[in-house]
């Protein structure tokens, strides 16, 4: 591991930053990346410990899986708008990310992409993504509040899980599916209203939302999972649309 390296300037004539290539400087402050480059492999900038910003020009259309994963000191990344997908775990572990725009270019966040960003406080997500995959924003336990576009229809498992700071979500009329343990443990989650849309709530999709009051469950419903709203120890009441308040025991 080149671990004294401190600055890289990477030539225009590199197309392509292969996988690993510089894992491990975790003395890299900056890097320059040409609009030459294509391709940044996997893991190509893994545990890049000093590394505070970085931007991924917009001849990127390939971004490998962890590419910048552990980049703990990285406050700030400008994404490419030819990125189709943000790779399983790309920046997972970025624990000093505050902030981040995820172009409309981006159709699909793939598992686990912003795992662990502890800083992340808000995000939006854009209209073109229509798939937000497994854990991508688990344990970012700064985020208060995401916007889901309407063009996700499903919100997959751990989505969501440990976000211990969201107060409030708006799930989109789109959406079908809300799968397993999606919002566990988010404990300031207070309220949550479900739309018309939704058919199933799988298990343990909100359980131990300790701080969650109320809930509204649409008559659209048809499954809800075992343990879906366990350990929701403040909720006394659910609410069905067209239906009056009952009382529930969550426990």
């Amino acid at each position: 591991h080149c671990t004294s390296l401190t600055s890289v300037t990477i030539p225009d004539s590199v197309t392509a930053i292969g996988a690993n290539a510089f894992a491990w400087c975790t003395s890299l402050t900056s890097v320059t990346i040409p609009n030459s480059v294509m391709t940044i492999g996997v893991s190509a900038f893994y545990w890049c410990a000093s590394l505070k910003s970085v931007t991924i020009p917009n001849s990127v259309t390939t971004l490998g899986e962890c590419a910048f994963c552990r980049c703990s000191v990285m406050e700030s990344v400008t994404i490419s708008n030819s990125l189709e997908a943000i790779n399983n775990n790309t920046f997972g572990l970025c624990t000093s990310l505050t902030s981040v725009t995820i172009p409309n270019s981006v159709t699909t966040l793939q598992r686990e992409a912003f795992y662990g960003c502890y800083s992340l406080t808000s995000v939006t997500i854009p209209d073109s993504v229509t798939t937000i995959g497994a854990g991508a924003f688990s344990y970012c336990t700064g985020l208060t509040s995401v916007t889901i576009p309407d063009s996700v229809t499903t919100i997959c498992s751990h989505t969501f899980c440990n976000c211990t700071s969201l107060k409030s979500v708006a799930i989109p009329d789109s959406v079908t599916t809300i799968r397993r343990n999606a919002f566990a443990c988010c404990t300031n989650l207070t309220s949550v209203s479900i739309p018309n849309s939704v058919t199933t709530i799988e298990n343990e999709a909100f359980r131990g939302c300790t701080g969650l009051t109320s809930v509204t469950i649409p008559d659209s419903v048809t499954t809800i999972g075992e343990s879906a709203f366990y350990g929701c120890s403040a909720l006394t009441q659910t609410r069905s649309r067209g239906h009056s308040d009952k009382s529930t025991n969550v426990n």
